[in-house]
């Protein structure tokens, strides 16, 4: 009866143990409602606002011009944006296949937008996410980011920021992908 005992015992602190690596491991990461993020390939250290309140990413877009090529709808945008880090201005011209078109209701009315895949890190993750284009450049926060990207971060909590440093491995922040 013993050694059924001690066998049982020994049995449950293993399973307790278990659970224990198993509930630690599914903790979600907790990030701030702002936190620094890093614009990829181009390597341009952005704030992005977690906005729990729109479903795709949003990302400040000027210029916006859609076209055709080989008959595919593309978008044709510039981004301007201040490095959060550097302080340095930054200008750059992209070409992007349209993913899909959305219309944003919001207080100021209907707006369609084209919706495009950008590659962005945050934390210590590169996510390969869509953005719908949007002059931002009266907002506070060039970058948006939605709940399609945030169930892949993990919660938000409002009472912090800055709470990851982006850290996608130096070879992808110096090659740039």
């Amino acid at each position: 009866m013993q050694s059924i005992t001690a066998i049982t015992g020994r049995s449950l602190g293993l399973l307790v143990g278990c659970l224990f690596a198993v509930v630690a491991q599914a903790q979600p990461q907790v990030v701030g409602w702002v936190e620094d993020a890093v614009l990829l390939p181009e390597n341009v250290q952005v704030k992005a606002k977690m906005d729990t309140g729109a479903l795709t990413s949003s990302l400040d877009a000027k210029e916006i011009e859609r076209f055709e090529r080989n008959g595919k709808k593309w978008v044709r945008f510039k981004v301007e944006l201040t490095d959060s880090k550097t302080g340095n201005d930054f200008v750059s011209e992209f070409e992007r296949p349209v993913v899909r078109n959305v219309k944003v209701r919001g207080a100021g009315g209907v707006d369609h937008r084209s919706v495009v895949e950008m590659s962005i890190c945050i934390g210590k993750q590169r996510y390969d996410e869509q953005f719908s284009l949007r002059n931002r450049s009266k907002m506070l926060y060039p970058v948006l980011i939605g709940r399609r990207t945030l169930e892949h971060l993990g919660l938000v909590d409002v009472s912090r920021t800055f709470t990851l440093k982006p850290q996608c491995g130096q070879s992808v922040l110096d090659e740039g992908g």
